[in-house]
C-alpha cells in the first residue's frame, strides 16, 4: 500500500476553485474535449470518464480536479495529478483549459496549488508529458520549475517528458 497521504480534493488559489467531479460537469468537459478537434464525446462517455476519474481517484489517492473561476463560478478546465505514462508514487501534472481563458494565468496558478498539494503527499518528484508542439503548456511548467527530461514517441505522437523535484 501507498505510504503517501491522500492528496486534498479542494484547492483554492486567489482566482481559483479546484474540486471533485460532478456529474454536472459533463457537458462542460464534453466541449473541452469537443476543441480538441478530434469529435465530441457522447454524454454518455463523458460520465463514464467522469465515474473513472473518481474511481481511480479512489484507489490512487491522487486527482484530477475540475477548475472554476472564484467570481464568475464557470468551469474553465481540469488540473491534477493522473498516473498516465508515469507511476502513482512519481505522477504525472496534467491541466485543459477552455481556450477562451488562455493567457491569464489560470493553468499556471492552478498547477502551482496541485504543486503544493502534490507536496504534501509526501512525494519527491512529479512528470508531466506534453506534445513537442504545446508551447503554451511548456511555457507554464518552466514557469512552475520543471525540467526537460528526455523527447520520446508513441502513438499521439512526439512529446516532452519534464520533471520536477518537490521540497
Amino acid at each position: 500500500m501507498s505510504t503517501y497521504e491522500t492528496m486534498s480534493f479542494h484547492l483554492e488559489t486567489e482566482r481559483l476553485i479546484l474540486r471533485p467531479w460532478a456529474e454536472s460537469d459533463a457537458d462542460e468537459l464534453r466541449a473541452l474535449h469537443a476543441e480538441r478537434g478530434k469529435g465530441t464525446p457522447t454524454v454518455e462517455e463523458t460520465r463514464t470518464l467522469i465515474a473513472k476519474l473518481l474511481a481511480a481517484t479512489a484507489t490512487t489517492g491522487i486527482a484530477l480536479l475540475p477548475i472554476q473561476r472564484r467570481v464568475e463560478g464557470d468551469f474553465i478546465g481540469y488540473c491534477g495529478l493522473v498516473i498516465g505514462r508515469s507511476t502513482v508514487e512519481e505522477p504525472e501534472i496534467a491541466y485543459e483549459l477552455f481556450q477562451r481563458v488562455h493567457g491569464r494565468g489560470y493553468a499556471t496558478e492552478a498547477a502551482r496549488a496541485v504543486l503544493d498539494a502534490a507536496t504534501a503527499t509526501g512525494r519527491k518528484r512529479l512528470w508531466s508529458t506534453v506534445g513537442t508542439w504545446n508551447t503554451p503548456s511548456l511555457r507554464v511548467l518552466e514557469k512552475l520549475g520543471f525540467e526537460r527530461d528526455h523527447v520520446a514517441t508513441d502513438d499521439r505522437g512526439e512529446h516532452v517528458w519534464l520533471t520536477r523535484s518537490l521540497p
